[in-house]
């Protein structure tokens, strides 16, 4: 079975730092594309970054220059470093995983396991 555990929400002051982790089990699902996404109260699911089987990058332009997503993977494990955050990236924050290793969208529909998320405050 695909797993995945996100970690590392917190609450934290506006244009503070804070990074995300999400252990990624299954056989091979580290290789797969990887991404993150988040929901924030009245908003719709948004896809925030994704890491590729050939280490290709994606970021919505929403977070380009403030986040950067990362894997380990002889640790399986995703990451999320955001940095300047803002009230506005307070959010439920999801770790996710493709059936495909590369070709893929930042969008919910080309991920099929999804982690129960962690979620991230940010005050003024």
């Amino acid at each position: 079975q695909v797993q995945l555990v996100e970690s590392g929400g917190d609450s934290v002051q506006a244009g503070g730092s804070l990074t995300l982790s999400c252990v990624v089990s299954g056989y091979g699902v580290i290789n797969n594309c990887l991404g993150w996404f988040r929901e924030a109260p009245g908003k719709d699911r948004e896809g925030v970054a994704l890491i590729d089987g050939g280490y290709r990058i994606r970021l919505a332009d929403s977070v380009k220059g403030r986040f950067v997503i990362s894997k380990n993977r002889a640790k399986n494990t995703l990451y999320l470093v955001m940095h300047n955050l803002t009230i506005e990236d307070t959010a439920m924050y999801y770790c996710a995983a493709s059936g495909v290793a590369d070709d893929c969208e930042l969008t919910s529909a080309w991920f099929n396991s999804w982690g129960q998320g962690t979620e991230v405050t940010v005050s003024s």
